[in-house]
């Protein structure tokens, strides 16, 4: 007789999914190109043509193939990227102009960054083709901490920081720090450290345009436990194991910015 955890096990694995949401699983493409590939009329599954993406489909025992190859699972990556400023996060686009894609190492297979960096920001930002942990570390109920060093174009002073510990209504969104701290500052600018759990669209940007002040650089260091360290830009390495145990935890028990970073890293 099987345990409970076997059945939940067994269910799991029996559980139907849309054909397009499959091959993401999978590891193929994003879902989206999943789609566009099903309605063009290159998807099979098990050797009969299917033009619907929500096509229902069992991982793992149903037969995929895309012009003619059959789909397997693909080896899990996990890459983590120093982002320039001035590039797009986004696989393509429509204006044309760079993509972070572009500086992936052209041997890898399909892979999708894990949220995002707006154009001009830069930093810690990780790409993978586990389609449901990416959703997991973006989640909003996740709280997973990114950590920011911020320089922004006045002096920080007590009044300063306490607006942005207090947080600001923001259109709809209520925007807040976690944590802050001030790094340096010099005659006229100001480097900030600021921990974010929200993850809302252009959270910090947003917050200090409210409160007036200038940003002029904008670096992500960490996501977690995991830290930029001194990636170069334009830069990938892969996560080790331990990095990503690190994350998968932070994630399952609550996690925390890393109590050290290193001030100066990357920020030139």
């Amino acid at each position: 007789m099987k345990g409970r955890a076997g059945k939940t096990h067994e269910n799991r694995q029996l559980k139907k999914v849309g054909l397009a949401r499959a091959l993401s699983k999978l590891g193929y493409c994003s879902r989206s190109n999943a789609a566009e590939l099903i309605r063009a009329g290159r998807v099979k599954l098990n050797g009969a043509l299917r033009h619907d993406p929500e096509t229902p489909v069992h991982v793992g025992r149903d037969r995929i193939e895309v012009d003619g190859t059959t789909v397997s699972r693909r080896q899990k990556i996990y890459l983590a990227m120093n982002k320039p400023r001035g590039v797009v996060t986004s696989a393509s686009d429509e204006k044309g102009r760079e993509t972070v894609c572009a500086y992936l190492p052209k041997s890898l297979p399909w892979l999708a960054p894990v949220g995002r960096l707006d154009k001009a920001s830069e930093g810690l930002l990780l790409f993978t083709n586990d389609s449901e942990w990416a959703a997991q570390v973006t989640a909003p109920e996740t709280h997973l901490d990114k950590t920011y060093h911020v320089q922004i174009g006045t002096i920080a002073d007590e009044a300063l920081l306490a607006d942005l510990r207090n947080g600001v209504q923001s259109e709809a969104d209520f925007l807040r720090v976690k944590n802050m701290r001030l790094l340096r500052h010099g005659e006229r600018n100001s480097w900030l450290e600021i921990v974010i759990d929200q993850g809302k669209n252009r959270h910090i940007r947003r917050l200090l345009k409210h409160l007036q002040i200038e940003v002029l650089r904008l670096v992500r260091v960490a996501i977690g436990p995991l830290t930029l360290g001194e990636l170069a830009k334009g830069a990938t390495r892969a996560l080790t194991a331990g990095e990503k145990r690190a994350l998968d935890r932070a994630m399952r028990v609550g996690n925390k910015a890393p109590t050290s970073i290193d001030t100066k890293a990357n920020l030139v």
